[in-house]
């Protein structure tokens, strides 16, 4: 089954990339942000876990990628990230093609990475900031008793995956 994504939702350079805005519910309590929704994503990116990171300011996390796991990046704050986007997939039609984004506190977003896509993001505000990801695979398989599946670009020299 194809969900067809609505129209508020951004396509960026690289196919099957999608960037959902996220709109905060506010009132005297506090705020509300809806970070999932079965009914705006496809079922195959759909998750099976999910975890929260803290990064630091000025840390990087990649450049890699995954052969099968599709990521759900959420981008809330606290903080600010640089997302780099790669389609590294060569059968694709944007084969090659890059996408550099800042989201976060002032620009929440979350993101639909699919799997071939080389992604990395670089905490650029002055705090500790949050990501929200839930991956539709688990990670290193069920009961942790499988490989990673994982492509890491970050300690070769020669990558052409570079962060700013």
């Amino acid at each position: 089954m194809n969900v067809p994504l609505p129209k508020y939702v951004e396509r960026g350079p690289i196919a099957g990339v999608a960037w959902v805005p996220l709109k905060f519910f506010t009132d005297s309590r506090g705020w509300l942000v809806e970070l999932f929704r079965n009914d705006l994503i496809p079922p195959q990116y759909r998750p099976e876990m999910a975890y929260v990171s803290m990064t630091k300011p000025g840390v990087v996390r990649g450049p890699h990628e995954h052969a099968d796991q599709a990521d759900y990046f959420c981008f809330v704050g606290p903080g600010t990230f640089r997302v780099y986007l790669w389609d590294a997939r060569k059968g694709s039609p944007t084969f090659g093609a890059k996408e550099v984004r800042e989201v976060g506190e002032s620009a929440a977003f979350a993101l639909v990475v699919p799997a071939g896509v080389v992604h990395a993001y670089k905490n650029v505000s002055d705090r500790d900031g949050w990501v929200f990801n839930a991956a539709n695979r688990l990670y290193a398989g069920w009961l942790k008793q499988e490989p990673v599946d994982e492509i890491r670009h970050e300690a070769d020299a020669n990558s052409p995956y570079r962060v700013d």
